[in-house]
């Protein structure tokens, strides 16, 4: 997400002075330094765990997005839990205290998944052909066939990941209220589009487009192992559009908190994406089917964007037949120095 909004952010306002951090941890994340820079966008080398790292010589900045996250479910669960508090929520509050410091607004990107498990799994649904869906009728408030609403209950476990960002947005409500740093923290679906480097755990989109064209294997994992459980898709040039339209009405949402993904009409079930796959690949895989859920699995995520369009006028534009050809044509573009990478 970094890479993309800082190279959009630069190209679409070219006076403006764009710096990314990052520590190039994930694998392929290198491959965006060339585009940085031809893109006219500053590259500092840093770690948000550290302090030392985040200090910027130059200029002071007016406004920091926080793109950066320890993103894979089972952080915590399968690895140490130190790691993910550090880098989800330590790494906050660093950023905090520099945005802070220069009197910067603060956008974060959150994610769905501060929503607690078992009561998304308590939603009421109905199962088709090629997915499961959402009806309606629901015994608690938040929730609809048109997806989460920012009132959906919070109480109940999320994964470490989730509960890290979550308790790094009530830190920003702190910081937004009593130190005066202006903030918008916006909790996104499914984020996915070129130069995501997509794997088993985070990016699963980019991950099926690849394994697809390089003619690995993939998994229907859980829910009787059919595929069709559903998530909402959302490009990085729609989030982009949103971040642009907030980064120039800071003060008209200063404070506020919205559920931004794809919606229903941008959705897929693991069935339909794969149908997509093939239908832009050429290819046909091995699926392997396996009945049994996994941790902190999820049946449907769907963002009812109801709220942010109400404020914004924002809504997405993509579709997911849209992104799964230009994902493609990115791959096949860049084979060479992704195949590596995404296999």
């Amino acid at each position: 997400m970094g890479s993309n909004l800082a190279i959009m952010l630069k190209t679409k306002y070219p006076d403006y002075t764009v710096v990314v951090l990052d520590n190039l941890k994930r694998r392929g994340s290198e491959l965006n330094l060339v585009r940085l820079r031809e893109g006219g966008v500053a590259f500092q080398h840093g770690d948000i765990r550290n302090k030392e790292d985040l200090y910027f010589e130059k200029e002071r900045f007016s406004l920091v997005i926080d793109a950066s996250a320890e993103p894979s479910v089972l952080a915590g669960i399968t690895s140490p839990v130190d790691q993910v508090i550090n880098n989800n929520l330590t790494g906050t509050v660093n950023i905090l205290e520099v945005a802070r410091q220069h009197g910067a607004a603060f956008i974060f990107l959150s994610t769905s998944r501060i929503y607690p498990v078992a009561k998304l799994e308590q939603v009421r649904f109905t199962e088709e052909e090629t997915r499961f869906r959402w009806v309606d009728e629901q015994e608690f408030s938040g929730v609809s066939a048109a997806g989460v609403t920012e009132y959906f209950p919070l109480g109940g476990s999320r994964t470490f990941y989730g509960a890290t960002k979550l308790a790094s947005e009530l830190l920003i409500q702190e910081y937004q209220a009593h130190l005066g740093v202006k903030s918008v923290i916006n909790r996104c679906g499914v984020i996915t589009g070129p130069w995501q480097m997509g794997k088993v755990d985070q990016g699963v989109v980019v991950l099926w487009v690849a394994r697809h064209l390089f003619k690995g294997q993939l998994g229907y994992f859980g829910y009787g192992g059919q595929g069709k459980q559903v998530r909402d898709l959302l490009h990085v040039n729609d989030l982009f559009d949103l971040i642009d339209w907030q980064i120039h009405h800071l003060d008209e949402v200063n404070g506020e908190i919205f559920n931004v993904g794809g919606g229903v009409d941008c959705s897929a079930s693991l069935q339909e994406l794969t149908r997509l796959c093939e239908k832009h690949t050429g290819n046909s895989i091995n699926i392997v089917q396996q009945a049994e859920n996994r941790v902190a699995d999820i049946r449907v995520y769907l963002t009812d964007n109801c709220y942010v369009q109400k404020v914004t006028g924002w809504l997405p534009k993509y579709t997911p037949d849209k992104i799964i050809a230009e994902i493609t044509r990115w791959i096949i573009a860049n084979e060479k120095d992704l195949k590596p990478i995404l296999t």
